[in-house]
């Protein structure tokens, strides 16, 4: 069974239809690309595969559990302990540290405070952060910023990691580092990587490239 299925997928806002007929699946482990022009539907799609939006037609089902049946409060716990996401403007909390703001779904989730500490140290030193646990978000670079959203979204283990755009704020530099980061942190985990982009040398880091255009799959392929 894959990790992540769509059958048929849409998703329409008034009488535009902004997907049609998408099908996609991903397996444990794997790293797949949606590559595409702005205003194909990238971002859309990753909505969908996430459960923070619901498809106008079509199904997406993770581990075999259609998101479209599931509770709110299922959809949050999904969420929380087996998907995490990485966006472009980082979303991170401007009152937490950097620390903290790892730490924050491992408190959510009730991790013993031991435990959790590990866990984020960890995290922090495979980000290349342990220098900057106490510093806040207005503190660090737009690169170390990504670098801590990261870290948080990998910080309960996911089996899933949604990336939007992730290097869409960074110099070039900055961006290597955090695509290369993605690359080694979802091989060591085992974790799955859908990542939407517009950059093909972006894309280059997946196992597979998944086409957009007009909101329809034009082409996948290794």
């Amino acid at each position: 069974m894959s990790l992540l299925e769509a059958h048929g997928v849409g998703r329409r806002f008034d009488t535009r239809w902004v997907l049609k007929d998408v099908d996609l699946t991903v397996a444990a482990g794997e790293r797949v690309a949606l590559l595409g022009p702005s205003g194909c539907g990238k971002t859309t799609l990753l909505n969908l595969l996430g459960g923070l939006d619901r498809p106008d037609a079509g199904e997406v089902r993770f581990r075999g559990e259609a998101l479209a049946g599931a509770s709110p409060a299922r959809l949050a716990q999904l969420r929380r302990e087996q998907l995490g996401t990485v966006f472009q403007l980082f979303h991170l909390i401007p009152t937490l540290t950097a620390r903290e703001n790892v730490e924050l779904p491992l408190q959510l989730l009730g991790w013993p405070r031991d435990k959790l500490d590990r866990r984020v140290a960890e995290l922090l030193g495979a980000v290349d952060l342990t220098g900057r646990a106490e510093a806040w978000p207005r503190e660090l670079s737009g690169g170390e910023m990504q670098r801590v959203a990261v870290a948080r979204a990998l910080a309960a283990g996911p089996a899933l990691l949604l990336a939007d755009e992730p290097t869409g704020n960074l110099d070039s530099a900055s961006g290597e580092t955090v695509l290369a980061l993605l690359a080694e942190l979802t091989e060591r985990t085992g974790a799955a990587l859908v990542l939407v982009t517009h950059s093909a040398a972006a894309a280059a880091i997946c196992h597979r490239i998944i086409h957009l255009k007009d909101g329809r799959v034009v082409e996948a392929g290794r």
